[in-house]
């Protein structure tokens, strides 16, 4: 059996080989390109939306070398050691400038961040099996580094029925975040946007967690047609005390929060086909830590994905629909809502063509809706809902240009037909949905 595994990892990285030369020109993590020997086109369309190849990167846990290695053996075919033979580290720096419709209170309308960010990833083999995507943030709203998403990862393979099964590990600080595909809220489009700009107050749960929680999770590939994955997540709060005291507490999980991914993919010559479902069960203080007292969240999402390879370049859509329901007895008790439960649905799609040339097309519809609710959802200068409601939609264009494989600009702008709950005086106090437009201009460099 132990030859027959074997050779289940020589086919497929021969088969991923074959699939990346078919993909077009992008850039991805540099340290993972160094460690492959292979251009960042083998994992990504435009970064971060993955190719067939880059999900099983990926899902193999990063550590497939194409370079020399130091390794040693003990007995037949079982490695003790393998070491890169370069440090897995490489950096990003993005650089902004946004512009939006009407200016807010008489400050400037349009904001020019460099950095927007600047990021540090040590990503690359730590083992045979054992591979990491740790990323290191500066952020220019805190003017501080922090930890940002990542994702360490144990895999291998095995037969089931004949057929090969691919299983693993992950232990994460974001749900969604060792998702493969770009349809779930870490990756999902827009991939990058305006951190100045006014978005829409009310998002599901699982869109917020990052750097908040951290989880191990079990995940398999069943014959490159069937995955599962099943995590538990639990609170990891950065920069306080640790655990949290009760002054300090806000939004802190409560207890484990069970999540789960479910998806069935098919590729065929020119088609790539992925339909799932995932989602989380959690219970947050929302303030303060309280033996009885807490609001309770759970999130269901479905999504697909697809993608088409023509002559010219590549078609890929994205769309998934999340539907939240709270449970607010905290938040009620203690009179931050009017309701004691409450609903709320995003559904988002997206659609984008990849040219060979580097250049890339993008535009995608946003729609979120809820229940009413006149305390959590109240009027408030810009960031509140005149008609307490929580809808939201509008629709993104983004156009893509990279130059050189490490180097992307983009220009993006987000239209919003309703926003906080309505399309005109949204917040009760005089702005408009119209006025939230934002035209955003931003460069990445990776190396």
């Amino acid at each position: 059996m132990h030859t027959k595994v074997k050779n289940l990892k020589v086919f497929t990285i021969v088969m991923g080989i074959f699939i990346l030369l078919l993909s077009n020109t992008s850039y991805s993590i540099p340290s993972f390109a160094r460690q492959t020997n292979l251009p960042c086109s083998s994992c990504h369309y435009v970064f971060p939306e993955l190719t067939p190849f880059g999900r099983l990167f990926k899902l193999n846990g990063y550590t497939m070398t194409g370079i020399a290695t130091i390794q040693s053996t003990y007995k037949e075919d079982n490695t003790n050691l393998k070491l890169l033979s370069m440090l897995p580290i490489s950096a990003m720096i993005q650089g902004s400038h946004n512009l939006i419709a009407k200016s807010i209170g008489g400050v400037q309308n349009d904001v020019t961040e460099f950095p927007q960010q600047f990021s540090l990833f040590i990503a690359g083999a730590i083992s045979p099996n054992f591979g990491s995507f740790i990323q290191v943030t500066y952020d220019d709203q805190s003017g501080q580094f922090g930890l940002d998403n990542t994702d360490l990862r144990y895999a291998d393979h095995t037969l089931l029925f004949s057929n090969d099964l691919l299983y693993g590990v992950t232990l994460n600080n974001n749900p969604t975040v060792q998702d493969v595909w770009n349809t779930t809220p870490a990756w999902g489009f827009p991939y990058v946007s305006s951190a100045v700009a006014p978005t829409p107050g009310a998002n599901p749960i699982i869109t917020g967690l990052g750097g908040s929680v951290s989880g191990l999770g079990a995940y398999a590939l069943y014959n490159n047609l069937i995955y599962g994955e099943f995590s538990l997540y639990h609170v990891t709060k950065l920069g306080g005390p640790i655990p949290e005291t009760v002054m300090d507490s806000s939004m802190t999980m409560a207890g484990y929060s069970p999540y789960w991914r479910l998806a069935i993919q098919q590729q065929w010559e020119t088609d790539y086909l992925e339909i799932g479902t995932f989602g989380i069960a959690s219970q947050f203080y929302p303030t303060g830590i309280a033996d009885n007292s807490s609001d309770k969240y759970t999130d269901i999402g479905f999504d697909a994905q697809y993608e088409k390879t023509f002559d010219s370049g590549t078609l890929i859509a994205h769309t998934s629909y999340i539907t939240e329901k709270q449970t607010l007895d905290a938040t009620y008790a203690a009179g931050g809502s009017a309701n004691p439960s409450l609903k709320l649905n995003a559904f988002k799609i997206d659609a984008s063509y990849n040219l060979p040339v580097g250049v890339a097309f993008t535009l995608g519809y946003f729609n979120t809706t809820g229940d009413s609710d006149p305390i959590l959802y109240a009027p408030a200068a810009v960031t509140g809902y005149n008609t307490n409601q929580p809808n939201s939609s509008g629709a993104t264009a983004q156009i893509t240009y990279l130059p050189w494989l490490n180097t992307q600009f983009s220009v993006q702008y987000v239209l919003y037909n309703k926003f906080n709950g309505s399309s005109s005086n949204y917040d009760g106090s005089g702005r408009n949905a119209s006025d939230n437009n934002t035209l955003y201009v931003v460069g990445w460099v990776v190396f």
